[in-house]
């Protein structure tokens, strides 16, 4: 098991009711898609939140990160609403 530390911005925040959290990640859970797959998993507003077409945003420790960005003990991962400059 890994330990990380997950944030959520904006809509997502709202939706879990929860800014920030400190988690412990399955030994299966080693990447991105892996996590989503996992956060779906723990109940009907995650399923909601993470379902697939739902428009959102992955960081892990700053970076923008794809589904295969490989995670691992104390990332710090981020997930928010796209945003527009202007």
């Amino acid at each position: 098991m890994a330990s990380v530390k997950v944030l959520y911005f904006a809509s997502l925040r709202e939706r879990l009711e929860c800014s920030e959290e400190k988690v412990e990640l399955p030994g299966e859970v080693a990447d991105v898609a892996a996590m989503l797959e996992w956060q779906r998993a723990r109940g009907p507003a995650w399923a909601e939140a993470f379902a697939p077409g739902r428009n959102f945003r992955v960081s892990v420790n700053h970076a923008m990160a794809g589904p295969g960005t490989r995670l691992g003990a104390g990332d710090e991962i981020a997930f928010f609403p796209p945003v527009t400059g202007g």
